[in-house]
């Protein structure tokens, strides 16, 4: 019986990795139960013995991982006691970069998200999630920014909302760029520079 449990374990692992491979390749809407089956090199009923549907096995696959910005992950990078607040920024921008670099189902997971997927159907709550944590995130960062001003290392002038707001932005942009840079010429190999460029610009000179 033992072993009967691990084969199962083992051909849902499989499958899933069918099932992200798939979706990389072509995208959510437009793949099938039967494709995946046909890269798992299973039938379709062993994947109804898994998953209830498409999109069971789509969220399957999404909770395999802890994407960057999407499920809290770098949030312990802000740590209240720090004596440089806008470090523990850069620290954090850093380590999202460092997930997508050495992690490979995250990264994949991530291009699925951003550019194979419509978020309609049941698919929203998807959607809906990533903001709450994106809400979650400008929050955070506003306290560290908060902290940088009364520390005088803010710049002067600039208010911890709207640097809050900037750094979510230039985070969501910089991600998607260098997804998007599969040769690593234009932003990945640069990556770490413009992070720090972005945290010094913030910074009090």
């Amino acid at each position: 019986m033992r072993r009967t449990k691990e084969d199962s374990e083992r051909t849902r692992r499989h499958i899933l990795a069918a099932a992200r491979k798939v979706f990389a390749s072509q995208g959510v809407t437009r793949t099938s139960l039967e494709q995946i089956a046909r890269a798992a090199g299973v039938t379709r009923g062993a994947i109804y013995w898994h998953f209830a549907d498409k999109t069971a096995l789509f969220y399957a696959m999404r909770e395999q991982v802890s994407l960057p910005m999407v499920d809290r992950t770098g949030f312990a990078w802000f740590p209240a006691d720090t004596a440089d607040p806008l470090a523990s920024v850069e620290r954090f921008l850093l380590g999202v970069l460092r997930t997508l670099e050495t992690d490979p189902a995250t990264r994949e997971t991530f291009q699925i998200m951003g550019f194979k997927c419509e978020y309609v159907d049941g698919l929203e709550r998807e959607l809906s999630l990533h903001n709450n944590r994106c809400t979650e995130l400008y929050t955070k960062l506003a306290g560290v920014y908060r902290r940088a001003e009364r520390a005088r290392q803010l710049r002067k002038g600039l208010k911890p909302a709207p640097a809050a707001l900037a750094t979510c932005s230039f985070l969501v942009g910089l991600v998607r760029l260098w997804l998007m840079d599969r040769a690593g010429k234009q932003v990945r190999s640069k990556a770490k520079s413009i992070v720090k460029a972005h945290v010094d610009s913030l910074r009090r000179m």
